[in-house]
């Protein structure tokens, strides 16, 4: 057992009723989660700063702040990925579900900021004749 006083403030109420040897044990358990929660964030934040790239570049070219087949296929990735990793596919869907939605309304918003299709300070694309149809206009 350690001779370290364990952190009775992270320990919550388990830190006034649990032996010490066994608080000890739950406080390493939490500090390891902490860890994970803190890499989650992490990567949740670089992820975010990639779709902010994703959104600036369709809003720059009228592409849909959405992509349903894209969407779709993630999905059916991610849940496999779950369920080999023994992580619930529907826990998985539904924070990938999420995660997208926050995504759309970031693009959506930079397509309402830069409505006219570029950045300000930067010059427009040059927009293609032989596009079949403008992407901002469809659903």
């Amino acid at each position: 057992m350690s001779t370290q006083q364990p952190s009775y403030d992270r320990a919550g109420e388990a830190g006034k009723y649990v032996d010490p040897e066994i608080l000890q044990e739950l406080l390493s358990m939490r500090s390891s989660i902490d860890n994970i929660d803190a890499a989650l964030i992490h990567m949740l934040a670089e992820r975010f700063k990639a779709t902010q790239r994703v959104g600036r570049l369709k809003a720059r070219h009228k592409l849909p702040p959405s992509d349903p087949q894209r969407e779709k296929n993630q999905i059916a990735r991610l849940k496999q990925l779950a369920a080999n990793a023994e992580l619930d596919p529907d826990f998985a869907e539904k924070f990938l579900n999420f995660i997208i939605e926050e995504v759309i309304r970031h693009h959506q918003a930079l397509s309402a900021t830069e409505s006219d299709g570029h950045p300000p300070n930067r010059p427009a694309a040059p927009q293609d004749p032989d596009a079949p149809f403008d992407w901002a206009t469809e659903s």
